[in-house]
């Protein structure tokens, strides 16, 4: 078997265990369920044992395919650092990257910055992958994710960015028309919008820690910062989001000083497997933009 197809194959079955099923591999390889399933069966029939119990419900790795797992992951992570090192020895680091951030991080603080880092990198092929909830970065292929919040335990390396502090915002035109509250009982008085999706996120951490209750609601923080633009109330948002807006007049901040700092929603971090291949790459990116990124 040549290497490539070998290391295809390899791919392949790393693909089935990561997803969950043959139909997933093949979306996230961007190829049939059939050129999935031949994989699997050549692997199979080269190492003569069964590596997966399928059932019309689910797939599950044999004890044998457990043990292949550990393997497999070894070899083409050393196989792809192994490239890496190469191409670093050639110049700069290139290949591509694949970043996730919720929405308006990568519409505030990376996207501004996207031609100036093609020029400086401009054999990295970045993949840019919005989201507004955790994701896990083997199942989904992606190399680094920008992580805004406590951190949950994992086996990932984090590195610090910063912090963002929280302000409660609103628009001119929305105190235009509401006096503005003075008090944090006044503050319960007006329209307040908050996440729909994310409970977590509708505590205001106001010194009682207590959840808001928003009268309008949206899935994405995006979506709610227009929702404030526009006049339609009042949020809390993360520094990074609302700066230029606060700089600008667009929007005033309501009640300073009054969101407890520290608080679990401030922190900004990068994360990503300490060994992934693409090192050199993540490495490239978080320098560069840790300069630019304005929390």
């Amino acid at each position: 078997m040549r290497v490539k197809s070998k290391t295809e194959d390899l791919e392949s079955f790393l693909m089935v265990v990561d997803s969950g099923s043959f139909s997933a591999a093949a979306i996230g390889l961007n190829t049939q369920v059939a050129k999935i399933s031949r994989a699997i069966a050549r692997l199979e029939k080269e190492l003569d044992t069964t590596l997966f119990n399928r059932s019309t419900r689910r797939i599950e790795l044999t004890e044998a395919g457990q043990l292949f797992l550990k393997y497999v992951r070894e070899s083409l992570d050393l196989l792809n650092r192994g490239e890496e090192a190469l191409n670093s020895l050639q110049g700069m680091p290139k290949g591509k990257l694949r970043v996730d951030a919720a929405s308006p991080f990568i519409f505030h603080q990376i996207v501004p910055h996207i031609a100036t880092f093609r020029a400086a990198y401009p054999d990295i092929q970045l993949e840019l992958i919005s989201g507004e909830s955790f994701i896990d970065l083997i199942e989904k292929k992606t190399d680094v994710a920008i992580r805004i919040g406590r951190l949950q335990d994992s086996n990932l390396y984090a590195r610090t960015l910063g912090i963002s502090k929280l302000r409660l915002v609103s628009s001119p035109r929305y105190l235009g028309i509401h006096a503005g509250p003075t008090s944090l009982a006044e503050l319960k008085t007006h329209t307040l919008i908050g996440f729909a999706d994310s409970p977590k996120l509708n505590n205001w951490h106001l010194g009682e820690n207590e959840l808001i209750k928003p009268h309008i609601s949206a899935s994405n923080g995006e979506t709610i910062r227009q929702l404030v633009l526009e006049g339609n109330g009042i949020a809390l948002l993360s520094n990074f989001m609302v700066e230029a807006d606060l700089k600008q007049g667009k929007l005033v901040e309501v009640l300073p000083d009054s969101v407890q700092t520290p608080n679990p929603r401030e922190a900004v971090n990068a994360v990503y497997y300490k060994n992934s291949a693409a090192s050199a790459r993540i490495e490239a990116f978080i320098e560069f933009f840790k300069g630019k990124f304005t929390l």
